[in-house]
């Protein structure tokens, strides 16, 4: 039996606290894979003092693909140096020694780099190093080269077999990590973008429409007084006119109004208000609405006695658009009924009306912003397609739901809205 020696035991205890290190980063860099808040340079900065630890060198750097350029660029440097910073960014020939590993997508160690052409020492002048040894090895996720993890300077030469695999594993476990981190960046760019994107629209959109108000007061004015001219001819020009400035001022209502779309629920002042009396602010409300009293309004049933939790003001925009529409999709003659019920802990009001109707295909992509039922190159009503939209954002905010159901052309509509019920 062969004597167990200290320095097997030593070798032993090195393999333990080296099986540890690694299993360790294994469980840090996984955690990335969970965690989104988790930033590519922190994960770099932990990946480099990990191989730095693990080969017991001096300093390692990591270096990334960049697609958009087809470059090898340096992304973090542990180098214990001022200037290091500066090769962040820096790109290396694909024929130096980082270039060739990722090129071939393999390991290269050298033990000696002034005597190796392919050292790019160019590095080495811009930050003031002196690189004497190099260890490297390729970052590859889905079988897709990403980039290099080096070390350098190991402190006892030569780098061994030890090192060579801890490296290894090292690399293959934190090219997904890097890759994740990566794309979670991109994401994070991307969606910035779209709020920039979204705040631009938003201020135009207010801008535009508060510019438009004020000529726009000023021809109504006018056309108004035109109206009452002795001249006919004159007072149905003039009619024209309000007509037709009377829906540019629907569309920059319409315009204002978009800005509910992205209606939030802690921007709601919610009270308790019984459900007959929702159903009458509804019916009162509806008359203001252009083309109502070509219309019958009506509430039928009865009401049951409960109290929904709603922001009057939001809500009462949400079945104007709703009510707009059945108006304006009906027959001169026409009925729009309003009835209620509660069903499934919700207070449902209904908006029946016995005009054009909706094709079955079409009775979700309604509530879409900006659609139209109607082709928009020969559609005969007007409107920017948003009424809808926002009566959905609005009754969403309220933990609520809005529907709308019909047997197809010519058989009428019904829209549902279920809000909350007060506890």
């Amino acid at each position: 039996m062969a004597k167990i020696t200290q320095a097997h035991i030593d070798a032993l205890k090195r393999k333990v606290e080296n099986y540890r290190q690694i299993l360790e980063i294994n469980n840090v860099l996984n955690s990335v894979l969970i965690r989104h808040d988790v930033g590519i340079d922190a994960l770099l900065h932990y990946l480099m003092q990990s191989a730095v630890k693990l080969t017991a060198s001096e300093g390692a750097s990591v270096l990334l693909w960049d697609e958009e350029q087809n470059k090898l660029k340096f992304a973090a440097t542990s180098t214990a140096n001022r200037s290091s910073r500066n090769i962040i960014g820096q790109s290396v020939p694909l024929n130096s020694l980082a270039g060739t590993i990722f090129k071939e997508r393999r390991l290269i160690e050298v033990d000696n780099i002034t005597g190796d052409p392919r050292h790019y020492s160019q590095v080495d002048q811009n930050i003031q190093f002196e690189t004497r040894s190099l260890l490297g090895v390729p970052l590859v996720s889905n079988n897709r080269a990403i980039g290099v993890l080096e070390v350098v300077n190991k402190h006892t030469l030569p780098w061994t077999e030890e090192d060579r695999v801890n490296l290894s594993v090292l690399a293959s476990e934190a090219a997904t990590a890097i890759e994740v981190a990566q794309l979670m960046q991109a994401l994070q760019r991307a969606n910035d973008e779209l709020n920039e994107l979204d705040k631009l629209k938003s201020d135009f959109i207010a801008i535009a429409s508060h510019e438009l108000r004020t000529p726009l007061g000023i021809i109504l004015g006018y056309a108004s007084f035109l109206q009452e001219d002795d001249d006919s001819a004159v007072s149905m020009q003039a009619t024209k006119i309000m007509e037709g400035a009377l829906q540019l001022r629907r569309i920059i209502e319409s315009m204002i109004n978009l800005r509910y779309i992205k209606q939030k629920s802690s921007e709601l002042h919610l009270q308790p208000v019984p459900l007959t009396n929702l159903l009458q602010d509804i019916k009162h409300d509806s008359l203001a609405i252009p083309g109502a009293a070509s219309v019958e309004i009506q509430v039928a049933g009865e009401t049951p006695a409960v109290d929904v939790l709603i922001d009057r003001s939001r809500i009462a925009m949400a079945f104007q658009s709703i009510i707009s529409n059945a108006v304006t999709f009906s027959e001169e003659g026409g009925a729009i009924t309003l009835s209620a019920h509660v069903e499934g802990g919700l207070g449902c009001v209904s908006v029946r009306d016995d005009g054009q109707g909706i094709e079955p295909a079409q009775l979700e992509r309604i509530f879409e912003e900006f659609y139209q039922v109607e082709d928009h190159m020969i559609r005969h009503h007007g409107g920017l397609g948003i009424g809808l939209s926002i009566t959905r954002a609005i009754v969403q905010a309220h933990n609520g739901k809005v529907w709308a159901k019909s047997d197809g052309i010519g058989h009428g509509a019904t829209f549902t809205v279920a809000l909350p019920l007060v506890k």
